[in-house]
């Protein structure tokens, strides 16, 4: 989802060098297509939230670092924030591809090592396993999940909360219920199986098809134009280094850094707030609406706008024409959760005055409306959560 939006993020709005007029319809086309797909990984990942859920477990919203390429997952995939380009949609295509399909990945994503050797019937701590596609572990999934039915009941296997999980009224797609039974964990995971690599055989609207569509029309449109460059040079640049993890690109440009700062402390935020909604049943059912609503307020009214415009901001003069990009780089890896809901929601309003009146200190070039958009839109969100948390 990282990827997408940092590819989206990354294409010019306006014409300019290497842009030209007439090839803006297709370069807003592709970024709408970039955006529709990780909307729809957004729907993975509360589907999966509910697998968790329905089977007594905790939501999961950790991830490896990045912006650098990041580790933690199976050898072949990798993952890496590119622009918009011909090796990021290639990289896309090979992500999303079918079982069955033999596709290379992009350049510069060779395999971290040999696969791990599959788990013995004894072994009774978990550990990585090798997946070779993504329709690879969810079938795996769902062949672990038949097994385990078999061996336990469903009563005994989807042990969660229904009330606890997402449905359609809070992030508004049809496709998302609570699970209770084998049916409904098999009816979501072939959703998230259909809508990346597409039905056996059939994947033209899925996510494979359609980057593989912006491929093409991509590769098509520079041949034509060997000029063109509709993405900003965006560096995935960081402001400092997390666990001991640096940045490949430092920002030294003051502006730019308090932009990057901005999104990220919202980005974690956005984390904290879905952790929190898939955690606890303390919650009113229209508590856990406002809860959605603000984390899906902060994606389109500050993720976005703040992603486009550090697609624009410079990096600083270590770096002449290279712009910073948005590198969703989080400060820890583990502590989303806040578990207690009268402090978690004074924590959440609290923390979007403060990020609030940060914005309004922000002057980037070229930037000062959005940031002052942003900075509005999250002091109405916070006025909003603070609203309803009862007094003492």
């Amino acid at each position: 989802m990282c990827q997408y939006l940092y590819a989206a993020f990354s294409l010019k709005s306006t014409a300019g060098p290497g842009l030209r007029v007439g090839q803006l319809e297709a370069v807003e086309r592709w970024r709408r297509v970039l955006f529709a797909i990780a909307g729809e990984e957004m729907l993975h990942w509360a589907m999966v939230q509910n697998l968790l859920t329905a089977v007594g477990s905790a939501p999961y919203v950790s991830r490896p670092h990045m912006p650098h390429q990041a580790g933690g997952y199976p050898p072949g995939v990798q993952l890496r924030l590119l622009p918009f380009g011909e090796a990021a949609l290639q990289h896309f295509v090979y992500l999303e591809r079918p079982e069955g399909v033999e596709r290379a990945d992009a350049e510069g994503f060779q395999p971290a090592g040999p696969p791990p050797p599959p788990m013995r019937p004894e072994e009774v701590v978990p550990r990585g396993q090798d997946f070779a596609t993504q329709g690879h572990l969810y079938r795996s999934i769902e062949r672990g999940f038949a097994r385990l039915a078999d061996r336990l009941g469903e009563d005994r296997l989807f042990i969660g909360p229904a009330f606890q999980q997402a449905g359609e009224a809070a992030f508004g797609w049809p496709d998302l219920g609570p699970i209770t039974s084998l049916e409904g964990a098999n009816r979501a995971l072939e959703r998230i199986v259909e809508q990346g690599e597409g039905a056996t055989g059939d994947w033209a609207a899925a996510h494979y098809g359609r980057f593989l569509g912006v491929l093409e029309g991509y590769l098509a449109m520079r041949n034509t134009d060997p000029g063109f460059e509709p993405a900003h040079p965006v560096a995935a640049a960081g402001m400092r280094a997390v666990e001991g993890i640096e940045p490949a690109v430092y920002i030294t440009d003051p502006a730019t850094g308090g932009c990057s700062d901005l999104f990220n402390a919202v980005y974690e935020l956005v984390l904290q707030m879905i952790a929190r909604y898939f955690a606890f049943g303390h919650e009113t059912p229209g508590q856990r609406q406002v809860l959605a609503r603000v984390a899906v307020d902060l994606m389109f009214q500050a993720i976005k706008p703040l992603g486009l415009l550090l697609a624009r901001l410079p990096v600083g003069p270590d770096h002449p024409g290279a712009t910073a990009g948005a590198n969703f780089q989080l400060p820890y890896r583990a502590n989303f959760l806040l578990p207690h809901r009268r402090s978690a929601w004074l924590r959440f309003a609290e923390r979007l005055d403060e990020l609030a009146v940060f914005a309004v200190g922000l002057h980037p070039p070229g930037g000062e409306d959005v940031v002052a958009a942003v900075s509005a839109a999250l002091g109405r969100m916070a006025l909003d959560l603070t609203a309803h948390v009862e007094a003492v």
